[in-house]
């Protein structure tokens, strides 16, 4: 019974840590919707949201639902056992997905910048989303081929991306909290940068990995 049990436990690690990394900018998300739905205070740093706030609240919505249901489409047991969950929760992983990309490509090309920001972050934003979007085309594909390895590898960087806030609290909320003086456009290209580049090599290895796996069983 330990034997079995042991495996079922492990392979809800990735979903609640994904779970767990995404409730920061899930947080961020909810305060944001309230702050414009409550009519707070407008500030500096808000104000270009409450200029134009449809696409913060479709980007901060969208997120909440992309990375909390994508999450758990990385649970094998979950997949197997649900497939019909798997399937219903996909249809909205991937609109809410593009929902967080191209309202993201919106507000970097048509808000204000905020202060720090210049022409070095709005174009790790813009790669960042742009390669969201297309990365999303083949996994369309791949599922209506029936190919579900392809289908799952760029599913996976597919949600890497979208998941960039994440690990962004970690390369980028330091850089605020601790080093203000060193705020400028390249320290916060750099540091934003830095999440979705780490992002996407886990992607790759957690990807690399799942591939392997997959042909030892076919070989067996």
């Amino acid at each position: 019974m330990n034997k079995t049990s042991a495996p079922n436990k492990n392979e809800w690690l990735v979903p609640a840590a994904l779970v767990l990394l995404a409730l920061v900018p899930v947080a961020s998300g909810v305060f944001r919707v309230l702050e414009l739905g409550t009519g707070a205070t407008i500030t500096p740093e808000n104000r270009r949201f409450f200029a134009v706030p449809l696409p913060i609240i479709a980007h901060s919505l969208g997120g909440i639902m992309f990375l909390i249901l994508g999450a758990f489409q990385f649970a094998p047991r979950l997949r197997r056992q649900k497939p019909g969950w798997h399937k219903m929760a996909g249809r909205l992983v991937i609109p809410s997905g593009l929902v967080v990309a191209l309202s993201g490509m919106w507000m970097a090309h048509f808000n204000a910048l905020p202060q720090y920001d210049g022409v070095l972050v709005y174009t790790t934003r813009m790669l960042a989303s742009g390669w969201m979007v297309l990365a999303v085309v083949p996994a369309i594909v791949a599922i209506y081929r029936r190919d579900f390895t392809n289908h799952g590898v760029w599913m996976t960087r597919f949600y890497a991306i979208g998941a960039g806030g994440n690990t962004q609290v970690f390369t980028a909320a330091p850089l605020f909290l601790f080093f203000p003086e060193y705020l400028n456009d390249l320290t916060r290209a750099i540091s934003l940068g830095a999440g979705w580049v780490v992002n996407i090599f886990v992607a790759e290895w957690a990807i690399r990995r799942m591939v392997q796996v997959k042909q030892k069983r076919a070989t067996a």
